[in-house]
């Protein structure tokens, strides 16, 4: 465990590093979700759309899972290019450990997105948001861990396919209905009934209606636990196939 821990410190800092040399990356990255906040939030400033706090409290942080969703999903395809680029091949005969390959490029991300996530919120606080500090960190928890489930199953399908041709359409089937039905921009609460029955079976809904209960500071209603049961389990599932997946491929 300590050989896996010092690897893992070992890789995060090689990528780290990386993306700091890479500032379009980080500025790029937040792009979309900014737009969200400033062209859609301020749609649904009067519109009394839920009883638990103010339409930011909303939207949102409904755009922070939107923001690990699609930034988490597409990781792996630095790895394609890696794969090409016979990088990959080149740490394969180093005695790093195979786990920690995983787990560093995974921590990056994840220090990656808590750090536009931060950006994000500091610019939602000044177009009108106010939400508890608890309920922010809690929400926070929330994004570094399904950046941990969806960064290690991202990458392991890149040890999978060969091109980002092959990469791209892959995330996108999965990630768009995802976002569609987790209700990251309105409440499935206002979907009709078959819609709102459907989306119970996307993960990612309970995620988001955990982190609004949190920026609302309703944290005994069960959705924050509920929430936390369900990223856990998810971070659990996801981490254990990545990692097998990962070492099947031969990284």
């Amino acid at each position: 465990m300590p050989h896996v821990l010092s690897d893992t410190v070992l890789v995060f800092g090689r990528y780290a590093r990386q993306t700091l040399r890479s500032t379009p990356a980080l500025v790029f990255g937040l792009v979309q979700p900014l737009l969200f906040l400033v062209f859609f939030g301020p749609l649904l400033e009067d519109l009394p759309l839920s009883g638990d706090g103010d339409s930011w409290q909303l939207v949102v942080p409904g755009i922070l899972i939107q923001l690990g969703l699609f930034s988490a999903s597409f990781t792996g395809i630095g790895l394609v290019l890696e794969k090409r680029l016979a990088i990959v091949e080149r740490m394969r005969v180093t005695p790093v450990s195979r786990l920690a390959l995983l787990m560093g490029r995974v921590l990056k991300d994840v220090v990656q997105l808590l750090v536009q996530s931060l950006v994000l919120v500091a610019v939602a606080v000044v177009m009108g948001l106010r939400a508890p500090v608890l309920g922010v960190v809690i929400g926070f928890v929330f994004v570094a861990v399904l950046t941990v489930s969806l960064a290690s199953l991202s990458y392991a399908l890149a040890m999978r396919v060969a091109t980002p041709q092959e990469f791209a359409p892959v995330i996108n089937a999965v990630t768009m209905p995802a976002m569609l039905l987790s209700g990251v921009l309105l409440p499935m609460s206002l979907a009709p009934d078959w819609l709102d029955a459907v989306s119970h079976a996307v993960p990612f809904r309970y995620l988001v209606d955990g982190v609004r209960a949190a920026f609302a500071g309703e944290y005994g209603d069960g959705r924050i636990a509920v929430a936390a049961l369900v990223a856990t389990g998810l971070a659990v599932v996801a981490v254990t196939l990545g990692a097998r997946l990962f070492r099947q491929a031969g990284a």
